[in-house]
């Protein structure tokens, strides 16, 4: 077994025990809808809403331990939650509050694993959202690998209306710019060779 599936299913496992609205995302997400990449930890997205971000943190601090370094006060103020769950797996959680987060949540789908595992994970469309916000250089790799795994397929019009308010948020970035090249690039003749 995985140890990252099943640490994405335990933590899937407590979101719906206590009724949480969440879905993975990241680089499990990327295995689903791009190609498998190494990756370390799960990365969720969990409806919290603002204002009431502490009851899901002691909820979550009964059955997790924040990562050494990371306080309460650095949670509430970016929104992020370090975890690790008792296994020493690392829990990503975001705590999601804004329209694009719901929605994306509400458009998440089961996914079975290669483990066998039914996991929640975030459309392609969202995770290209995602990972085009981030910007990060391996988060453009996992752009291209999702364009290329799922050409045809992907409803780009909506990736370009869900990031275009996001993309407003980080001014001093091209994300529109970056993410069109790459479409642009995925969608280039396949050469054959003869």
């Amino acid at each position: 077994m995985n140890p990252l599936y099943e640490a994405a299913l335990r933590i899937q496992a407590f979101c719906e025990a206590e009724r949480w609205r969440s879905c993975i995302i990241g680089g499990i997400a990327v295995h689903r809808w791009g190609r498998p990449r190494s990756t370390k930890d799960v990365d969720l997205t969990l409806l919290t809403g603002f204002g009431g971000e502490d009851v899901f943190l002691d909820r979550l601090l009964t059955r997790y331990r924040l990562r050494d370094g990371f306080s309460r006060e650095f949670v509430l103020t970016n929104r992020v939650l370090l975890l690790v769950d008792g296994f020493g797996i690392a829990v990503d959680l975001s705590l999601g509050a804004i329209p694009f987060e719901e929605r994306s949540i509400l458009r998440s789908s089961l996914w079975r694993s290669p483990d066998g595992h039914d996991l929640r994970t975030c459309s392609a469309e969202d995770l290209l959202v995602h990972k085009s916000f981030a910007a990060r250089p391996h988060d453009w790799l996992d752009v291209e690998d999702v364009l290329d795994r799922q050409q045809d397929r992907l409803d780009l019009d909506l990736v370009r209306r869900e990031l275009k308010p996001l993309a407003e948020l980080k001014p001093e970035t091209d994300i529109f710019p970056e993410l069109e090249r790459r479409i642009g690039r995925s969608r280039r003749p396949v050469r054959r060779f003869e």
